[in-house]
């Protein structure tokens, strides 16, 4: 025991730093739970789009959009997301919203359910997680 304080001693810095990761770690999802947005991955979106009708919206910005995006898909960027809400029209419908990595998609999310729509989701691990689950994805405009 007196090897691992001892370890620990001369390397406080590297556990202040995995303690610092862990607190974020956690605090992120503490953080999530309470704004109540539900996540899901790729398979459980796709469904949701197949059996449930779900909306999905991409809140990137316009070129990461056009170089791909999921079919159907919305385009709202999330800088003017609280502008053009009105758009969506479809309060009783799922959605689905997502990003580049799946942060934003988190806040977006709480934005959309302060405004009414109540059954929001966001995709875990965002566009990449979509493209690892070997989906398909669109460069049209929708």
């Amino acid at each position: 025991m007196s090897d691992f304080t001892e370890f620990v001693l001369h390397n406080w810095l590297l556990f202040l730093a995995l303690f610092a990761i862990l607190g974020m770690l956690i605090g992120g999802e503490i953080l999530r739970k309470m704004r109540g947005v539900s996540t899901l991955d790729a398979p459980s979106a796709l469904r949701l789009i197949n059996d449930q009708d779900a909306v999905i919206v991409d809140i990137r910005d316009a070129g990461d959009y056009k170089e791909g995006h999921i079919p159907q898909a919305r385009h709202l960027p999330f800088s003017a997301l609280q502008e053009r809400l009105g758009e969506l029209k479809v309060k009783d419908q799922p959605i689905i919203v997502y990003c580049r990595t799946g942060a934003a998609s988190q806040s977006a999310c709480v934005l959309l359910k302060k405004n009414g729509f109540a059954n929001v989701h966001s995709l875990k691990g965002g566009l990449p997680s979509w493209l690892d689950a070997h989906l398909p994805i669109s460069r049209k405009k929708s």
